[in-house]
């Protein structure tokens, strides 16, 4: 099965290293280029990718508001955005995960690291390196990050008495990094089992993937960040 990806970049020329480094694959296939949001929207409808590779800041429709076109579509709920960043702790990127990104990955990862977390997100995982995940929303949120935005977090602060002693249980192991395998083998369960009880906590929580229920467990303090 091939997996179609999107690139949304405003530079022409990176979009065009992305699509030589994707193409090279034999299991990826890019299936377009957008410039900004607006214009990423109407390919993802047009094209439907598995996996949006989304630039966050752009003139125009920045990668913020069109991650929000894109998970808000009810037709598009199987596309995957992943943003694409300069910086490891930044105001944007959790929003963007509020907003329904799977993901974040730095423009400065290497080539190996940037195709596997399309192959990982593509898979349905939604899972882009975990404990990074973790550590970037840690440190915003340590350092006085709010969810004024009315995003999952928000949400999530009053939705956590519908889950039950389990599902709570694992919502904290999602929050600390770990794989559906990790956290079987810590609960002594099946990995399908856990599978259940984390697709139930999205549906009761609002989230559209695991990285959203990281954001929720912090911000509604379930799970507390250290500061160091």
């Amino acid at each position: 099965m091939t997996i179609k990806v999107l690139l949304v970049d405003d530079q022409a020329l990176l979009r065009s290293a992305f699509r030589v480094l994707v193409d090279s694959e034999p299991d990826m296939r890019v299936v377009g280029e957008a410039s900004d949001g607006a214009q990423a929207y109407e390919l993802t409808r047009a094209e439907r990718p598995d996996v949006v590779l989304m630039d966050i800041r752009m003139p125009g429709v920045d990668g913020l508001a069109g991650t929000r076109l894109i998970s808000e579509d009810p037709e598009l709920t199987d596309v995957r955005v992943v943003i694409l960043t300069t910086f490891e702790v930044d105001d944007y990127v959790v929003q963007s995960l509020r907003n329904g990104a799977s993901g974040f990955l730095g423009k400065g990862a290497e080539p190996d690291e940037m195709l596997n977390a399309i192959r990982i997100a593509a898979a349905g995982e939604a899972l882009l390196s975990p404990v990074a995940t973790k550590g970037l929303i840690a440190k915003f949120l340590a350092q006085g990050g709010s969810s004024a935005d009315g995003g999952p977090g928000d949400r999530g602060s009053e939705r956590l008495a519908t889950l039950t002693g389990r599902e709570r249980e694992v919502l904290i192991l999602v929050a600390g990094g770990l794989s559906n395998d990790g956290i079987a083998e810590q609960l002594e369960v099946s990995p399908l089992t856990v599978k259940t009880h984390v697709n139930r906590a999205m549906a009761k929580l609002g989230a559209r993937d695991r990285s959203q229920l990281v954001v929720i467990a912090y911000e509604s303090g379930l799970v507390r960040p250290r500061v160091q």
